[in-house]
């Protein structure tokens, strides 16, 4: 029976635990190494059936015209790959902040191609969406990966990896920040070591960190008020091109501690708890 709708699909955050730059290629891209962890902080998207092939993002989104919306551009990548003469209405209930460092972007662009791929019956296997989710941005093949991984190349080279099933506190620290202004920064580090998976496997208990960090604290003084105020309850550091921060947390009840203890004049910081995730939500739906 065809489906005609599918409501509430999650396109989950992310958290870099650590994020190394190792290099630049000759085009441009920053060679990365970086563990990818999926957190319970999600964006939700509702898709509806169309007939005339038409892709309608049905509300309103702040700053993000919806030709350049990644949402309905991955709709649309999809549909010209696989010919569908379908469309759909897609409404984006947007939870992630933007310039966060969350992935959210990506992570609604890889949620469309796999709700779409499913309510379309266009059969793509998860290494085909991956493939077509790179044309996206270098994070979109990691969500549709499936699980937290070990990224290398520019963000797609992925190998599955076992990470703490813990709580994060994590922290807006009210500033938005464009990736741009970083990975274009003459400071930026380009030369980190390189790591094995199996260097990672020690965390938390090694030193990680996030080579991008340094130059949006630069820019971006925010965000060093928020990491070192989190400082005291364990190792913060800022996640992907930030603004976000985050550290990790033995319980839920920890989390709610930190939570509590935030300043009350600190006005312009969002701050939630989120708990690690094994696998994407919609992993079932992927081949």
């Amino acid at each position: 029976m065809t489906v005609s709708s599918l409501k509430n699909c999650p396109a989950p955050a992310k958290l870099n635990l650590f994020l190394h730059v190792t290099g630049q290629r000759s085009d441009g891209y920053h060679l990365l190494e970086s563990a990818f962890q999926l957190i319970d902080h999600v964006d939700l998207l509702h898709f509806s059936l169309r007939d005339d092939a038409k892709i309608i993002r049905t509300n309103e989104l702040a700053g993000v015209p919806a030709e350049t919306d990644l949402v309905v551009r991955a709709a649309r990548l999809l549909q010209v790959h696989t010919s569908s003469k379908l469309g759909a209405e897609i409404t984006l209930d947007k939870k992630l902040p933007m310039g966060g460092g969350l992935g959210g972007g990506s992570s609604d662009a890889a949620t469309t191609l796999i709700a779409l791929n499913r309510l379309w019956e266009t059969d793509l296997s998860r290494q085909q969406l991956m493939q077509l989710g790179l044309q996206l941005g270098a994070d979109v093949p990691f969500f549709l990966f499936g699980q937290n991984a070990f990224a290398q190349g520019i963000g797609e080279k992925l190998t599955p990896l076992i990470t703490p099933d813990c709580w994060y506190v994590v922290i807006e620290p009210g500033v938005s920040v464009p990736t741009q202004a970083i990975f274009s920064s003459k400071a930026l580090t380009r030369n980190s070591s390189s790591i094995k998976v199996s260097d990672f496997q020690q965390y938390p208990k090694g030193n990680w960190r996030n080579d991008l960090q340094s130059v949006a604290i630069q820019l971006f003084p925010e965000i060093l008020v928020a990491i070192d105020w989190l400082n005291k309850y364990g190792n913060a550091r800022m996640t992907g091109s930030g603004s976000c921060v985050f550290c990790a947390c033995s319980s839920e009840d920890a989390a709610n501690e930190i939570l509590k203890d935030i300043p009350g004049e600190l006005q312009d910081w969002t701050a939630w708890k989120a708990k690690a995730l094994n696998e994407h939500p919609l992993t079932n739906w992927l081949g």
